[in-house]
């Protein structure tokens, strides 16, 4: 756990100075003074999406069935604890609980988060959230755009988000040896089946724009400030521990 804190607090320091303060985008909303470099690592990004998963020709685009669909049931279910820690560091016990009862679920009944019960006979779908949302609510800028290796578009302040989730993650916590790389390996092929169900909606931004790395950049911060400011709503109702419940 002290290693985990030390990572954590490695990687604050050196993205501080790219999240903190005024933030100088240009015209199009856009704070990328870093283009340069964040373009040879889309490249790397992208050579890895060709090696591994680019459809071949005659091959579709994307492959959403049954076992896809679990595999990426399974890899998001051990996701949830972490999403209601920072429910609850963001002060919003609603989605906390939520996910809460999705996780006890789908890990039963849903045999380990293979199939989502909980999602299609509870009306439970999963509340998306991460540690880069709750920097936000904390009051943290939004800072340069980066594109990370192997994770793809991100920012300042959801690249350091990125890695207090990994650190903080209460299954990794909880797990040890054989379980704990089992389930890491769940994560990651998760993912794997994340990129070929949605296929044909990735490789049409990396193999079919003219700017493959303008595409992802707008993409994905038009996504990302879209999710934040989505949930603005939720911050009047939110829970806040040090207010005075008898305050008029």
């Amino acid at each position: 756990m002290e290693k985990r804190f030390g990572l954590v607090l490695i990687a604050g320091l050196a993205l501080s100075g790219c999240a903190g303060g005024p933030q100088a985008a240009g015209s199009d909303g856009v704070n990328d003074p870093m283009e340069g470099v964040n373009r040879k690592v889309h490249g790397f990004n992208k050579g890895v999406d060709t090696l591994l998963f680019k459809a071949r020709p005659g091959q579709p685009r994307s492959i959403d069935n049954g076992f896809t669909r679990a595999v990426s049931h399974a890899g998001s279910n051990l996701s949830l604890p972490g999403k209601v820690v920072n429910s609850l560091l963001q002060g919003r016990p609603e989605p906390a609980v939520k996910n809460t009862f999705r996780f006890v679920i789908n890990s039963t009944i849903g045999l380990a988060g293979l199939f989502d019960p909980a999602g299609t006979s509870f009306a439970l779908p999963e509340q998306d959230t991460d540690f880069g949302e709750t920097l936000a609510v904390w009051g943290m800028g939004e800072g340069v755009y980066v594109e990370l290796p192997v994770y793809g578009p991100s920012t300042a302040r959801d690249a350091l988000g990125r890695v207090v989730d990994i650190a903080m993650n209460p299954v990794g916590s909880v797990l040890e040896g054989a379980d704990a790389t089992a389930a890491s390996a769940t994560r990651v092929a998760g993912k794997v089946a994340d990129r070929k169900r949605f296929g044909g909606v990735i490789e049409s931004v990396l193999y079919d724009s003219a700017d493959s790395y303008a595409q992802s950049r707008l993409l994905y911060l038009q996504m990302r400030r879209h999710q934040l400011a989505g949930k603005e709503n939720d911050d009047a109702q939110a829970w806040d521990p040090y207010e005075d419940p008898y305050a008029q």
